[in-house]
């Protein structure tokens, strides 16, 4: 196998901050040797969501067994996922914030036509569901667990309980049409095909406020794992979590 340099378009101090994560987690269970130093380790972690590498790229570009690969990729993996802020650690912190931008995306995943729970007619693809949370600076501060791509966004919204959870606090929140009836808290457009006066105003402001969400959600879709996710399903929500962990530490 041919091994080559890549590069991995991540500022330096995401590596330093994962960099010492590890060695933290690694004087905590007392390891005394391992084949690659905490430095090395972050950066094979990072490769795999940033770059989208696979166990057996990274394994043969760090000299090291597939299955190492993997075991380093998820003790990096889990802990930054364990550090997502919570639905409720969220609604602490926006409070202080005019509103909140509510969106939802499908991550497509290598699943067949039979896995139909997965599928999305509206994306024409098979994926999973993850709803977020933007400030109004455009900067993504929460994901939910991920559901199968069949699921309504109204539906993941609720299930996460997301409009009480807006409700209890008070919080305003502008999301798309997919969120109509999804409580009072949560602003929609004016539905319509030609909507006119202030009506239309009223959309074309909307409209430009939510496309800070829509952008703070496409920031998902620059770690190329995140674009055609091949693993487990179980194994997604975490991916995400790490990810957003991550952009919020650095």
């Amino acid at each position: 196998m041919l091994v080559f340099p890549s590069s991995i378009d991540l500022p330096s101090r995401s590596l330093r901050y994962l960099t010492g994560r590890l060695a933290a987690r690694r004087r905590e269970i007392g390891t005394r040797w391992r084949r690659l130093t905490a430095g090395r380790q972050a950066l094979l972690a990072l490769a795999h969501p940033r770059c989208g590498d696979t166990c057996t790229q990274r394994a043969a570009g760090f000299g090291i067994g597939i299955a190492t690969a993997c075991r380093y990729r998820r003790e990096a993996v889990d802990p930054l996922a364990a550090l997502a802020p919570t639905l409720e650690q969220t609604m602490t912190t926006v409070r202080k914030e005019t509103y909140v931008i509510l969106d939802g995306t499908v991550l497509p995943i290598d699943r067949t036509a039979a896995d139909r729970p997965y599928y999305s007619g509206k994306k024409k693809h098979h994926g999973r569901n993850v709803q977020g949370f933007a400030d109004p600076a455009g900067r993504l501060n929460w994901v939910s667990d991920a559901l199968p791509g069949a699921v309504h966004d109204l539906t993941a919204a609720r299930t996460h309980g997301i409009p009480d959870a807006l409700a209890v606090d008070v919080i305003k929140c502008c999301a798309d049409k997919a969120y109509q009836g999804a409580g009072p808290a949560v602003r929609v457009p004016i539905r319509g095909k030609n909507p006119r006066g202030w009506r239309r105003r009223h959309n074309r402001v909307h409209a430009k406020i939510r496309s800070l969400g829509e952008r703070a959600t496409a920031t998902l879709k620059c770690w190329r794992l995140l674009r055609k996710l091949r693993c487990s399903t179980t194994r997604i929500t975490a991916v995400v979590r790490a990810v957003v962990a991550l952009e919020l530490a650095t």
